[in-house]
């Protein structure tokens, strides 16, 4: 599991299917990303950058992996299996993955007591460029579908 969260991170978001409202969360440590932020320098890799040779973890073992370190209840959080992102950073690559919370509400005060926010995009916009460029493919992603 350690080895599992040392080359993986997770952006959570929430999108509000009636009013569509979209929230991403930021963990204690002022990231997005989750378990931890990504390493100073990280930048985000193009199309044409990919690694081929990274082997990829199904999205939803992440996922669940992630909710049960977060000690959140059982499918409140799912993969968005269309999102799946590179980072190059110092200490190697790093895949990203998108993780929605299935709830008719956003779950403020749920993550509240994990000493997480729900932000909106625009709230996000002092983010490290790696982080932004992330959450731009992310709220993109979400937007088109």
């Amino acid at each position: 599991m350690t080895d599992l969260l040392n080359r993986s991170r997770v952006i959570l978001y929430y999108n509000g299917v009636i009013s569509g409202l979209t929230l991403f969360t930021q963990h204690p440590h002022d990231s997005v990303c989750t378990p931890t932020p990504l390493p100073a320098l990280s930048s985000v890799l193009e199309e044409d950058e990919l690694s081929l040779t990274i082997v990829h973890t199904p999205p939803a073992n992440v996922v669940s992996t992630i909710s049960h370190a977060l000690g959140l209840p059982t499918h409140l959080l799912h993969a968005n299996p269309a999102y799946r992102e590179q980072v190059d950073t110092p200490d190697g690559i790093i895949t990203v993955y998108l993780a929605y919370f299935n709830a008719l509400d956003p779950p403020h005060k749920l993550m509240a007591e994990k000493g997480c926010k729900l932000r909106t995009f625009t709230e996000l916009r002092n983010r490290p460029p790696a982080e932004l460029e992330l959450l731009r493919r992310a709220y993109a992603l979400v937007m088109e579908s």
